[in-house]
């Protein structure tokens, strides 16, 4: 039943003026018969209906057909009907659930299976744009009773079933018809090049394997809903009487990703563990014909991006960190910041927050081998294609200072880095779209992991003076001025050892910065600073503990430890202990017995162990090794793999290097005067760091005269709503609070109260530089402090040119 070429471009064509959220099929009916499964799909606004035939003939092939015609609805009720009479020999068309979109397809051992949305509920609207969760899925077996095999009813298919089903899609999933909600708010304004199938090659959508077979088939994604998984949250705020929207977007990468021990550090392709994107958006609803503004801030965490690995042992609650040295020119930590480089553009700006100084080496050892992999990428980059690497020991000054005082200095670095990527803002004007989608096929379409902004970028130091120098409409019946665009380049990165706890209150820090300079963007304040004790830091505390809590339940096993925030709330300090413990456990129990079934459910989902018959099963194999047992895999011996170590590795495929991998890479602490060096001697001992036995040797008492110790069975399947370097590096060991560097004492607690946003960045800072024969300290010198319109020492600002790193 063809329709005219007229009528097909009348229903699908968008014009000007009309929605083009209504473009996208939102709502979908399945009906089968013994051969075929009917899927018919329409529009929000009951404009167009199409049709998708799913053959069921076939016992292990999947074919899909997508009629071209575009019906009217009385059409597509008549050929339903038709339908039905056509097949009254075989039982008729019979309806099988109203649904909201396919998330894909799978195959075990035998049949297909289709997974369906069947219930959702809205989360938060984008620009207008609806955001949903899922609430209900359905998993329907495709080939009818009548064709499948033994193997469909098979005691290894039903357990593949039941381990899919264990991936629980109503928590922590969400996805949008009309928003590109994998992709951050900057790419979907300035992006043209993401669309259709590209889309859903992007690192954030967790179901592009499950969607392959029906995207490569039909060239269209008009069927498919892109999920992205993480965390979601949006809160309406007022300030001043004038309200504005927050959302809070976390976007877990599906690429190495996977639980606490079984997954960490950084693979042979420069993807690290725990790889998340967050994103802040702010913007006020239009009014009156003005513009929408809107902004938005992109911050990243993830693991250590060296080889190593932990691995998790009923007998031992801190299990040892091993670091392996198969990549000694770091070429994977390359890699990784090459691709960080390709998503964000320069610079990159790296906050490790793990300890110092340990007694039994831990952390230690993965700071020194980080600081050694950033020195060596840094060699050969010059200007703005430096790292900037920044050592903060969280844990150091939360011991040493009261919660208020950590955040505050938290703020600090977060103002330094907002100050070097920027954010990003755009009026919508009322004759803008914002976002050009049509239905179309997407054809011949781009797929690029990000468009660069760093030309653009250049202009960013003068972003404040273009604050004040919107335009107006010339539009005589249009009253509004609008800022010019803004845009990000670059982004801080963030990690403690976990990328949980530590690194969520570092994010928090950065994020309540960043508001304060999208509100003043927006033109709701006339200062860039939020105060901790605004109402406005309340809420987005609140946001963020949200968040974490729901990111170490995905990767940990439980919620997170908010230690300061708990203090910041002023919560009993032994009900905040009871609950640490009560998560330590929690965290400790999930890691030891129920991690590997859940990595096991992550890599069936994601298509990272595809079974087959006659291979070994996912429950045979003992490691991530069975990555290399799919369908385009060698063939392993059961012995082989049996015998294959039982955690898994971060190195990928390097399974067997447990003889040669090393559990701690420093020499013997050089001996060094523990008497506190004067500046003149500070200068002329610098020479000596390069005398011990080794390239990263702990050389930490010549910085700032520190003390050794002190620091302190059915067919359909449903499931329902209801985790330094040694410091022989070109960085200099900053303390912004006191000149004796890492004193715990009551001068340095004096010295550090409650920072206002006024003055956050009115700090004093000391100075570092490097030349190319090596690193060396000039003498510290007292400075003034930085004015309140932004103007930085002259250390940051070198630092800015050059990416040395800086030590606190």
């Amino acid at each position: 039943m063809e329709i005219s070429k007229e009528k097909l471009q009348r229903s699908v064509v968008v014009d000007d003026g009309v929605d083009f959220k209504s473009c996208y099929m939102q709502k979908f009916r399945l009906y089968e018969s013994r051969s075929r499964f009917y899927m018919i799909g329409r529009d929000k606004n009951r404009t167009f209906w199409r049709v998708l035939k799913i053959d069921r003939s076939e016992p292990s092939e999947l074919n899909i057909i997508e009629d071209s015609t575009v019906y009217s609805e009385v059409e597509c009720c008549d050929l339903l009907r038709r339908l039905h009479e056509g097949n009254k020999s075989t039982g008729g068309l019979k309806f099988v659930t109203t649904c909201y979109g396919i998330i894909g397809f799978i195959k075990f051992l035998e049949p297909y299976y289709m997974l369906l949305i069947t219930k959702r509920r809205k989360i938060g609207t984008i620009c207008g744009h609806t955001v949903y969760a899922i609430t209900k899925s359905e998993m329907i077996p495709i080939p009818h009773a009548s064709v499948r095999s033994k193997m469909a009813y098979s005691k290894d298919e039903n357990r593949y079933k039941k381990l899919l089903c264990s991936m629980d899609l109503t928590k922590d999933f969400f996805y949008s018809y009309s928003y590109n909600i994998m992709l951050s708010l900057q790419k979907n304004v300035s992006s043209h090049n993401f669309m259709g199938q590209s889309l859903y090659e992007t690192l954030f959508v967790w179901n592009e394997f499950l969607t392959r077979g029906i995207r490569n088939n039909l060239q269209n994604t008009s069927w498919t809903v892109a999920l992205v998984y993480g965390f979601f949250k949006q809160v309406k705020l007022s300030i001043s009487g004038s309200e504005f929207n927050l959302i809070i977007i976390a976007r877990r990468s599906r690429h190495y990703a996977g639980t606490r021990y079984l997954k960490r550090g950084v693979n042979e392709k420069g993807r690290v563990a725990n790889d998340v994107e967050t994103e802040q958006i702010v913007f006020a609803d239009a009014s009156d014909g003005s513009p929408m503004q809107i902004s938005s801030v992109v911050q990243i965490r993830g693991s250590i991006p060296l080889f190593w690995t932990q691995e998790a042992s009923p007998l031992n609650i801190k299990p040892d960190i091993i670091l392996s040295p198969k990549d000694s020119t770091f070429e994977a930590t390359r890699l990784h910041f090459e691709n960080l480089t390709k998503r964000y553009g320069n610079p990159i700006i790296i906050l490790n927050l793990i300890k110092t100084r340990e007694k039994k080496p831990r952390e230690t050892i993965l700071r020194k081998g980080f600081s050694v992999a950033v020195r060596s990428i840094n060699q050969n980059l010059r200007g703005e294609n430096r790292l900037r690497f920044l050592h903060w020991d969280l844990n150091k000054h939360s011991k040493c200072s009261k919660a208020t005082n950590v955040l505050a200095q938290l703020g600090k670095v977060a103002a330094y880095a907002l100050k070097l990527t920027g954010i990003f803002y755009c009026p919508l004007t009322p004759d803008m779209r914002l976002f050009q989608h049509s239905y179309s096929e997407n054809n011949d379409v781009i797929d690029q992991s990000v468009v660069e902004q760093a030309s653009i970028n250049k202009y960013n130091d003068d972003k404040e003076k273009e604050v004040g120098n919107g335009y107006c409409s010339d539009n005589e019946n249009k009253d509004y001025c609008v800022k010019p665009k803004m845009y990000q380049a670059g982004v801080l990165r963030t990690n403690c050892i976990d990328c949980l706890d530590r690194t969520n209150v570092a994010q928090y820090a950065y994020g309540l910065i960043a508001l304060g300079r999208q509100l003043q963007v927006l033109g709701f304040t006339e200062t860039p600073y939020l105060d901790l004790d605004n109402p406005l830091a309340k809420e987005l505390m609140t946001a963020y503990e949200s968040m974490g809590d729901t990111l170490a339940f995905q990767y940990g096993g439980s919620a997170a430890h908010n230690k300061i925030f708990s203090e910041r709330r002023g919560q009993w300090k032994a009900a905040a202990q009871s609950q640490e413990l009560i998560r330590t456990l929690q965290r400790y129990y999930n890691n030891t017995y129920l991690d590997v079934y859940k990595q096991k459910t992550i890599n069936i989902f994601l298509g990272h162990f595809q079974p087959q018959q006659g291979k070994p099963a996912l429950w045979e194999l003992d490691s991530d090794q069975y990555y290399t047992v799919g369908k385009h895999g060698p063939d392993l011996a059961d012995g082989s793999v049996r015998s294959s170590i039982k955690r898994s590795l971060s190195d990928g495929n390097i399974l067997g290097e447990t003889d040669t991998t090393i559990r701690n890479l420093h020499a013997p602490d050089c001996q060094h005067s523990s008497e506190k060096p004067d500046k003149q001697s500070l200068l002329e001992s610098t020479s000596d760091i390069f005398t011990c036995g080794s390239s990263i040797c702990h050389c930490r008492k010549i910085y700032g005269g520190m003390d050794k110790d002190q620091y302190c069975d059915n067919d359909h399947i449903c499931y329902d709503e209801h985790g330094d370097a040694g410091d022989c590096s070109n960085f200099l060991d900053v303390d912004w609070l006191s000149s004796s560097g890492n004193s715990c004492e009551e001068e340095l607690l004096e010295r550090s109260t409650s920072i206002s946003s006024d003055n956050i960045v009115n700090e004093l800072v000391t100075e570092t530089s490097a030349n190319e024969s090596g690193p060396f300290l000039k003498e510290r010198q007292s400075e003034e402090e930085l004015n309140k319109v932004g103007k930085y020492t002259n250390s940051f600002e070198h630092w800015v040119t050059h990416g040395e790193m800086l030590y606190v």
